[in-house]
């Protein structure tokens, strides 16, 4: 989570006004580490945030128009997700 944690933040920066989904991206993550941080050693339920992240990022489909950051985190995000559900 660490690198998402510092990516995140600076890919809603930059490219939060030309593709504002990513705000909601962001707050997703967010919930998901408030949850993985309270559970400790326990497994978190993060259902609902990982359904709603597929649903927001389309299954995690990187824009044409974006960074190799921006594209780094829907990679991320995809893997974390994936293990999630294993």
């Amino acid at each position: 989570f660490k690198t998402l944690e510092q990516y995140v933040p600076i890919v809603a920066r930059v490219h939060g006004g030309s593709h504002p989904e990513f705000h909601e991206v962001r707050k997703q993550f967010e919930t998901i580490i408030e949850k993985t941080n309270a559970a400790g050693a326990e497994t978190p339920e993060l259902n609902q945030e990982f359904a709603n992240l597929r649903e927001i990022t389309n299954y995690y489909t990187v824009p044409g128009d974006v960074c190799e950051s921006y594209e780094a985190v829907y990679k991320m995000l995809a893997e974390v997700d994936k293990a999630y559900q294993a």
